[in-house]
């Protein structure tokens, strides 16, 4: 077991008998992945800020159901998913996702976010790419655009995205592969 999880393990018990400190702790450790996997849904700073807050108000007020039957992240990442969802709903939202730069696909690898480190003079290009992935995954519906954020982006596995949207796992595939066809098909001049 990483130590990681076995270390959110231990702040989880506590924090269900009422240990805010502990509860603290793995906000703390897990408020950038999470608030990074709502930006990159919503698009927008000041959305993803208050959804994510949303997030651990619910999972403080909800600790004590957290069974253990995934990991903590994952749990708190479906707290996340349907807090966009809804979101997306009472908003009618269609915003501009956060960039992303495109990887070779072969590999199931897919999309990602934006490496931190680069040579100087690959910046233009890379804000190029960025530009026009963006555009490609505008158009992308809803539920593509969450299957691609949380497969190629999250790395979550099919069968815990299946598990976060409440919907079959042939589902979930089916939305993964028609995105990334939708966007090879709008990015094929990119594609060498």
């Amino acid at each position: 077991m990483p130590k990681a999880h076995a270390d959110d393990e231990l702040l989880v018990a506590q924090a269900q008998r009422g240990d805010v400190e502990a509860f603290g702790l793995l906000a703390e450790r897990h408020q950038d992945g999470i608030f990074n996997g709502i930006l990159r849904m919503v698009g927008q700073r000041e959305d993803a800020e208050d959804l994510a807050q949303e997030t651990f108000v619910k999972a403080f007020r909800g600790i004590a159901s957290f069974e253990g039957r995934s990991s903590f992240y994952t749990w708190l990442y479906s707290i996340a998913i349907h807090l966009v969802i809804s979101h997306r709903r009472k908003t009618g939202s269609s915003r501009h996702p956060a960039p992303l730069s495109l990887l070779d696909d072969e590999d199931g690898a897919g999309f990602e976010a934006a490496g931190q480190t680069e040579l100087p003079e690959t910046a233009a290009q890379r804000h190029e790419l960025q530009e026009r992935i963006d555009q490609a995954i505008e158009t992308l519906e809803g539920d593509y655009r969450r299957v691609i954020v949380m497969r190629d982006i999250e790395g979550f596995d099919y069968q815990t995205i299946a598990r976060l949207l409440r919907c079959p796992q042939g589902t979930v595939k089916s939305r993964v592969h028609r995105a990334r066809v939708a966007l090879r098909e709008q990015l094929k001049d990119l594609m060498v």
